[in-house]
């Protein structure tokens, strides 16, 4: 295990830097601010120089927005998951819970500022059926060399508060697909690294009594209980693609704000100046507002001249505009300026404009419905399905976006009499749900014939009941 945690700290430490420093910009903290402790700050006088004493430091916060903006949009609403049986929907849908729209959210996040998110699932104390999301920091797989890339083991690493000597150490869980075996150490070299058998509490599972503690659990998985939820092929944060455009803008700006702060700073270049003090320069330029020169005659220079600072304004709003349409472009993001100009655009206009973002989504989608789809199968073995590593599972996304809601009413409206119910329940702008909508319409149609009234039933085809 020693041998093990050596050979992959350098990848982890490597996953940790760069996790670390795509939350530094997601919460704001971009490079620019190192100098305040991640903190943006005003500071006329933060500089010793007499013309360039401003010092100001403030940061942009494009990454949180652009990082948001996709999460909003893939998983505001949560997939809807068909196995084919409306019994078996109903509880995966119970185990998957009321919040799971916010999980999944998160895992878009966690995967934009790491490259991949992580879920954990594990059967708790009651028999239930649990999961939660683990930092990908925490988190090291150990995949097989082959083109399966099956995952053979996994490392998950975290702090720990030891609750009598009030000092952290370091947790080590080791996964297979049979057990996890759990370590701990202090030492950086893990040359105190010791088995945590305090870590589980063991049971007779015959008389179901305690018998102690230990360092193992059998979890009866069948599998490794971690999911990956990859953000793209290779796995790189967001942040990787338009870094560097962010700090072009951050630089640009606060020099901006650095100018109009330093402009103020003037200083006075006297020649031949007749007086003894600058203080009495001062004095006479406040009081009488005039000075006294001394002259030797034509050709003499003597006066007063000034040192300012020039700033080159349209070339600056010129650089900040395109270094903000490209960092856009590059992040396959919206402006958020650009719906402004939209108006009461169409539905083909409006899709125009969600075409970068769309495309980046549909990336993401289609490595975490691979990775959802593991996480059903696992609830579907839990829920002891037969054959339930291979059941057909149909997941339907749901984008959240500005739409024209008038254009595709009346889209829905001339294709209704074409087109199935549950394609027109899906295509409606103001159903949220189209399986529920199509019970409400259902509900509907047996209370408008009066099937749900017995008594309306007798009296249909008049008195003779066997010909009713």
């Amino acid at each position: 295990m020693k041998q093990l945690l050596k050979n992959t700290d350098g990848r982890r430490v490597k996953f940790a830097n760069q996790f670390d420093k795509s939350l530094h910009y997601y919460f704001n903290k971009n490079d620019i601010t190192n100098r305040n402790n991640g903190e943006s700050k005003l500071n006329e006088d933060g500089k010793d120089e007499p013309l360039r004493r401003a010092d100001n430091r403030v940061s942009s916060n494009f990454h949180q927005l652009l990082v948001d903006q996709e999460a909003g949009y893939v998983a505001t609403v949560p997939p809807t998951v068909d196995v084919e049986d409306e019994k078996l929907n109903d509880e995966i849908k119970d185990v998957l819970g009321d919040n799971f729209n916010l999980r999944l959210n998160q895992m878009v996040v966690d995967a934009s500022n790491a490259g991949v998110a992580w879920l954990h699932y594990w059967i708790d104390e009651s028999g239930q059926f649990r999961y939660g999301i683990v930092p990908p920091d925490q988190v090291v797989p150990i995949y097989s060399s082959d083109l399966d890339r099956k995952l053979l083991a996994l490392r998950r690493s975290y702090k720990q508060l030891d609750s009598e000597t009030g000092k952290y150490f370091k947790v080590h869980e080791y996964w297979t697909d049979k057990d996890v075996t759990v370590f701990k150490s202090e030492a950086n070299d893990y040359s105190d690294l010791s088995l945590y058998n305090d870590r589980f509490t063991l049971y007779d599972v015959t008389s179901g009594d305690e018998t102690g503690a230990g360092a193992v659990l059998n979890h009866s998985m069948g599998r490794i209980p971690f999911i990956a939820f990859p953000k793209n092929k290779y796995q790189r944060p967001e942040l990787l693609k338009y870094k560097g455009l962010i700090d072009v803008y951050d630089n640009v700006y606060n020099g901006f704000v650095n100018d109009v702060d330093d402009i103020q700073q003037v200083i006075l270049v006297l020649t031949n100046y007749g007086g003894e003090s600058l203080s009495e320069f001062m004095k006479a330029l406040k009081e009488d507002h005039a000075i006294k020169m001394d002259s030797v005659g034509p050709g003499d220079k003597s006066g007063v001249d000034k040192l300012t600072i020039d700033i080159p304004v349209e070339a600056r709003n010129a650089l900040l505009e395109v270094t903000k349409s490209d960092l856009f472009v590059e992040a396959q993001g919206i402006n958020p300026v650009d719906f402004k100009e939209i108006g009461n655009a169409s539905g083909t206009a409006i899709r125009a404009l969600y075409g970068h973002l769309e495309l980046k989504a549909s990336i993401t989608e289609s490595y975490f419905r691979d990775a959802l789809t593991e996480l059903i199968r696992a609830i579907l073995t839990w829920l002891k399905v037969p054959d339930a590593d291979g059941c057909k599972i149909n997941q339907t996304w749901t984008r959240t976006a500005i739409q024209n809601d008038l254009e595709q009413a009346q889209i829905v409206a001339q294709l209704a009499q074409y087109t199935s119910d549950e394609a027109i329940a899906k295509a409606n702008p103001i159903v949220d749900d189209p399986q529920q909508e199509l019970q409400d319409r259902q509900d509907d149609i047996v209370k408008h014939d009066g099937y749900d009234n017995p008594d309306a039933l007798d009296d249909v085809g008049g008195e003779d009941d066997d010909e009713a």
